[in-house]
């Protein structure tokens, strides 16, 4: 069976960076492939950390770029031109810097909205792709630059979170992955407080 899908968390390589906000693409697609029980291997002729999953006759493959945010575009390209797939075939889970806390928009097309990664994969398989954006919080401008506040740890209020909006969002993927694929819609991964 070949591969029919790429879902792609976006974040950036390594411990430094593993906690930080900007990472909660590739925690997202670490809390699919325990779901479905699949062990990530490192893909360097594509650039990417990927893990195998089989579910309801689809052949999809989780991805991880090591590429850095701001290249996530040429793994991802790689990937798609070497399964043969087309820019629908892809699913981009990323963070949002515009949203709320645990709000996920989903939507086909559109622009980056600012979110680096998105620019790269736009600029590499066009805009037909997929995207599943998390907020992680509006942060004050005039205080903290949106660039410093991505690359930081969530907050102790945020990280009390984190596990229900990342086992959340992990499953309404999931549910995407067992239906017709995803709407364009938008969703509270976090219960109302």
């Amino acid at each position: 069976m070949s591969i029919d899908r790429l879902i792609v968390g976006l974040g950036n390589p390594g411990p430094r960076y593993a906690p930080t906000r900007h990472n909660l693409g590739f925690m997202i697609v670490d809390e699919l492939a325990r779901h479905f029980e699949a062990s990530w291997q490192p893909q360097t002729k594509f650039m990417a950390h990927t893990a195998d999953i089989s579910t309801n006759d689809h052949r999809i493959l989780l991805v991880k770029p090591q590429t850095f945010m701001n290249l996530s575009g040429q793994a991802v390209g790689k990937l798609m031109q070497f399964y043969k797939l087309a820019p629908t075939d892809v699913w981009v889970i990323c963070d949002d810097i515009d949203q709320p806390l645990g709000n996920v928009r989903v939507r086909q097309g559109g622009s980056s909205g600012g979110q680096k990664g998105i620019e790269s994969i736009l600029n590499t398989i066009g805009p037909g792709f997929w995207r599943f954006r998390v907020g992680i919080g509006q942060n004050d401008r005039q205080i903290i630059s949106s660039e410093d506040y991505v690359l930081q740890k969530f907050s102790n209020q945020q990280l009390s979170l984190l596990d229900q909006i990342v086992t959340n969002v992990a499953s309404l993927v999931s549910r995407d992955i067992s239906s017709n694929g995803p709407e364009a819609t938008t969703h509270q991964a976090i219960s109302a407080s």
